[in-house]
């Protein structure tokens, strides 16, 4: 079975959280965050959303948008289209 988002909605894996700061100080489980950046898994079947968006793309989204998923043992998230701020590029 595979999770096909439907209309304006993207399904996202989570980026990892962050173990370390950048000088190096391990941040403990209780100060971590949430991340709110990920890659596109899925993307619904909305044309306009389909140009501006495909599988891979990675992306930034609200610090409580979507709806969370755990399939197969890994979390995703869904998302619909107005919860995603930017795609990163490279």
């Amino acid at each position: 079975m595979n999770i096909q988002p439907l209309d304006d909605r993207v399904l996202v894996q989570a980026a990892q959280e962050e173990e370390k700061t950048a000088s190096g100080i391990i941040i403990p489980d209780t100060a971590k965050e949430k991340p709110r950046r990920g890659t596109i898994v899925a993307v619904g079947n909305d044309e306009e959303l389909k140009e501006l968006l495909s599988v891979g793309d990675e992306i930034l989204y609200g610090k409580y948008a979507g709806d969370e998923l755990n399939y197969d043992g890994k979390d995703y998230l869904i998302l619909s289209r107005g919860d995603i701020l930017a795609k990163l590029s490279k």
